[in-house]
């Protein structure tokens, strides 16, 4: 068993106590030195692995994406296989702990499947089904499977950019995360954004780091981050939630390829913009309804957060960035090493893979055919025609189905507007593509890593607060396109 207690002359201090506590520890000049050195050199490496971009091939990529990307690649068409393997080992291990489990031997991988239920059966049978056909299409000459599973507009849109894809985030971002998140970058970040975070959306000001990493990054990345802080006692269960749920964006890189899709490369950096503020704004509402608002104020480990805790530090004064800089130092040297962590954070990783995979996979691919093959979401846009004809939208009737669609998959409702880019109006495509943009919470991949990860989330809640961002960001939205466009 790892000792988490760092031992400071006499006194012993837990590597992940509150970032007030940290004001506590003394350290001697070199105490302070190596903390600081750690946190410099650990800290920078996260931060330009997470933050910083590489010319690539004429275009500029975010180191991260560039690692993980890289790795994919390598595999090549066998990433299919071991995915297959490892989505398949899912469901072995799910029956195994779940029907046949034996309580005097529990292992950290019993302890994964818990809490799984029969509906849980179903979706990893499902998600090993989808997989199975999917791999043997790509790597079997003359093998199709069944369109409606593996044509390009279904398991075609899931597995090689999403579930490929968030098998690198998760494997990559447990080597580098630990050098973003334990090293002193946080305690600075808080201090500083405190006081705007704080009384704005009732999370700390480390929150930032989730939502500028879900921009810059990708948005499972977002919701990864913001589940490792939440199990380092670093949010409470509300601020983890409304952090999951209102920060997680969608990459740069990607918001570009929506916004091209909608045919308004042109106007690319107005329509981001639009979207970026629209975010910050539904944000701080969503906080004070329910369910958010109905969620605990308490931390991972039990401890319940006082209203002490929440209003420290919400104002600024000549104190703020020494008291930052002092407890980044000390947070550095009380961290365990880089190899401990590493191999905690791998640990995790490993962990959380078989069932965020497999439920991308079942969940994702089931949505895209419920879009693409079922009247579903069109018979759900007739019931915002009317929502966008008072709001004056141009083109309502032809632009409604894509509101409800986002649910499903977040590039699905300007792929539905795709055809029509020609007749449809700047100002209808960019109410489509500012609203997907906003919606945050979809099941391709958000809502389902949310899952996974055994966030304090249900799946009713999940869909509740997708239905309100959308009522929120409607005449916003429109206000918006009604000012600019």
């Amino acid at each position: 068993m790892i000792n988490d207690n760092i031992q400071i002359g006499k006194v012993e201090y837990d590597s992940d106590m509150q970032s007030a506590d940290l004001d506590l520890i003394k350290l001697n000049r070199v105490e302070f030195a190596t903390g600081l050195i750690r946190m410099l050199v650990l800290s920078a490496i996260g931060i330009f692995v997470f933050f910083f971009s590489v010319p690539i091939n004429g275009e500029s990529k975010i180191v991260f994406a560039v690692i993980y990307n890289s790795l994919i690649n390598l595999l090549g068409n066998y990433a299919y296989w071991v995915l297959l393997a490892i989505i398949f080992a899912n469901l072995i291990f799910h029956v195994k702990y779940k029907y046949y489990k034996n309580t005097s031997n529990e292992s950290a991988l019993s302890k994964v499947y818990d809490n799984d239920t029969s509906i849980h059966t179903v979706l990893y049978a499902v998600g090993a089904f989808y997989t199975l056909l999917y791999a043997l299409k790509v790597n079997v000459p003359g093998f199709e499977g069944f369109e409606i599973i593996t044509g390009t507009s279904t398991g075609g849109s899931v597995f090689p950019p999403i579930v490929l894809g968030v098998l690198g985030i998760i494997i990559v971002g447990a080597v580098f995360m630990p050098l973003l998140l334990n090293y002193g970058v946080l305690e600075i970040i808080g201090v500083l954004l405190e006081p705007l975070m704080r009384p704005i959306f009732k999370v700390p000001g480390k929150a930032a780091l989730d939502a500028t990493a879900s921009f810059v990054s990708s948005s499972s990345l977002g919701v990864l981050i913001t589940n490792r802080l939440w199990k380092m006692n670093v949010y409470t269960e509300k601020e983890m939630v409304t952090i999951m749920t209102g920060f997680s964006a969608v990459s740069i890189g990607f918001a570009y390829l929506v916004i091209e899709t909608a045919g308004l490369s042109e106007v690319f950096l107005k329509v981001y913009a639009i979207s970026f503020v629209l975010a910050f704004i539904i944000a701080p509402i969503m906080v004070r309804i329910p369910p958010i608002s109905k969620k605990k104020d308490v931390f991972f480990n039990g401890h319940l957060q006082t209203p002490e805790e929440r209003i420290e530090e919400t104002r600024y004064n000549i104190t703020t960035i020494p008291t930052g800089f002092q407890r980044a130092v000390k947070r550095a040297f009380i961290a365990k090493s880089l190899m401990t962590n590493l191999k905690l954070s791998l640990k995790d990783g490993v962990l959380i893979i078989p069932q965020v995979l497999t439920m991308l996979s079942a969940i994702g691919v089931s949505a895209l055919i419920l879009a693409e093959y079922t009247p579903v979401f069109t018979w759900i846009g007739y019931v915002f025609q009317p929502i966008l004809n008072l709001l004056q939208i141009p083109d309502a009737a032809r632009i409604a189905a894509s509101i409800p669609i986002g649910i499903a998959e977040m590039f699905l409702p300007v792929l539905l507007i795709q055809n029509d880019v020609e007749i449809l109006s700047i100002e209808a495509r960019a109410f489509v593509t500012i609203v997907s943009m906003v919606q945050i919470i979809f099941f391709s991949e958000t809502a389902t890593v949310m899952l996974a990860t055994k966030s304090p989330i249900k799946v009713r809640e999940i869909v509740i607060c997708f239905i309100e961002r959308t009522l929120i960001a409607l005449p916003l939205a429109a206000i918006a396109i009604h000012l600019f466009f």
